[in-house]
């Protein structure tokens, strides 16, 4: 029996729907606010304009609410749907030299293909989840590790800006650490607002505003950007999804998920989203006993979620915009305190296996440097590295059936 099994008199039903709808509202927040720097950051470091990076932080999260709602509905589950966080830092540590975004756009496009594709082709995604874990990891833990330097770089060149905002994170962190992020971003709004000359946002449109991209398929970027957007997304998003829903007890139908999320991703992607995919943090708020003490009712909260994700879509143009007015490393810095529980997720899971340490080591270092060669981004070649030497110095299939990868997306997504 559960812990919420002790009491003897049930609350009234309007607490248990408060309860419900407080739970989904604090997830669709607490979502949002931890990691939109980190997608409007990578969006602009991939080529997007300011109007078109808002373009896609609204279509995205608008999405990721629709889809929230309607599968929650559908499997009376409390399924929820998020944006790629790691794909996201990806974009930021793969934008080398001038991109286009319209070919970064293809990327995008190949990304939810192939995602759907592993929704109708189950053999297909059983084998992207196989990829070793210390290989997984050890990329994404390369990917998530400039953008934790940020908030160190932004303390030292703008400290006004950055130590507040550490500060504030660090406190929260004691004692309440789901606000620990959220935090920190309204320490840095407030230290923009009073250091920032004139209006805040400058003239900025914030009202919603979709502007379509015509997208390039780029053959380079694809390799460079859309195939490691799809492995960060399935390795570090879905597969954890689906880990978190299965703890709650929940059986997620991977290949619904996974074909919905693939098209929405490829939907978005045409007014500038990069990838959708399946929650884990956010998916935790809403599938526990904190949502409600039922687990048949839980799905309520993902409602409310997803519906408070709509509602905050509206907002994509006013928060572009206070990214716009923000040194870089500052926007960067936010997001960096966001994923530094990912990254240590990651770095644990890279490591864990002393047999493949070498091979991990190796895909950290390679993904971490930021190289470019022959046109394809560091990430690519991380993989691609990773594998020949775990090949060369010897790889056993039950490495590669351990526990998949759980890198946490950052705070609450």
């Amino acid at each position: 029996m559960g812990p919420h099994n002790f009491r003897a008199v049930n609350p009234p039903k309007d607490f248990d729907i408060f309860q419900l709808f407080s739970t989904g509202i604090i997830a669709g927040i607490a979502g949002f606010a931890s990691s939109f720097t980190l997608v409007v950051a990578g969006l602009q470091a991939v080529g997007a304009s300011d109007a078109q990076a808002a373009s896609g932080l609204l279509i995205l999260t608008v999405m990721m609410g629709l889809v929230t709602i309607g599968m929650a509905w559908r499997y009376r589950m409390p399924i929820t749907v998020a944006w790629s966080t790691p794909g996201a830092a990806l974009l930021i540590v793969a934008a080398q030299g001038d991109v286009q975004f319209q070919a970064a756009v293809g990327a995008f496009i190949v990304c939810g293909v192939l995602i759907m594709v592993c929704g109708l082709v189950p053999a297909l995604g059983r084998l992207i989840t196989r990829i070793p874990q210390p290989i997984a990891s050890a990329m994404l833990a390369g990917i998530l590790f400039p953008i934790c330097l940020a908030p160190i770089t932004a303390s030292v060149e703008y400290p006004w800006l950055g130590l507040p905002m550490v500060v504030t994170w660090l406190i929260l962190l004691k004692v309440a650490p789901r606000w620990a992020v959220p935090g920190a971003l309204v320490a840095a709004i407030v230290a923009i607002a009073l250091t920032t000359e004139g209006s805040v946002f400058g003239g900025a449109a914030v009202a919603p505003q979709l502007t379509p991209v015509v997208p390039v398929f780029d053959p380079t970027l694809i390799l460079s950007l859309g195939i490691p957007l799809f492995v960060v997304t399935m390795a570090g998003q879905n597969v954890p999804g689906f880990t978190v829903m299965r703890s709650y007890g929940y059986a997620v139908p991977a290949g619904p998920a996974l074909s919905v999320t693939g098209a929405a991703s490829v939907a978005s992607a045409f007014f500038g989203g990069h990838a959708l995919n399946l929650a884990a943090i956010t998916a935790a708020l809403t599938a526990s006993e904190e949502a409600h003490d039922d687990p048949k009712r839980r799905w309520i909260a993902s409602v409310a979620a997803g519906s408070t994700y709509v509602v905050i879509g509206l907002a994509a143009g006013f928060a572009t915009a206070l990214v716009s007015v923000a040194p870089p490393i500052v926007v960067v810095a936010i997001a960096g305190l966001a994923v530094i529980g990912a990254l240590i997720t990651s770095v644990r899971s890279a490591l864990d296996a002393a047999e493949h340490r070498i091979a991990a080591i190796a895909t950290f270092l390679v993904a971490a440097s930021g190289v470019t060669v022959i046109g394809i981004g560091s990430a690519f070649w991380a993989l691609l590295v990773g594998a020949i030497i775990m090949l060369w110095l010897g790889w056993s299939r039950s490495a590669g059936r351990s526990k998949p990868v759980t890198t946490e997306e950052p705070s609450s997504t």
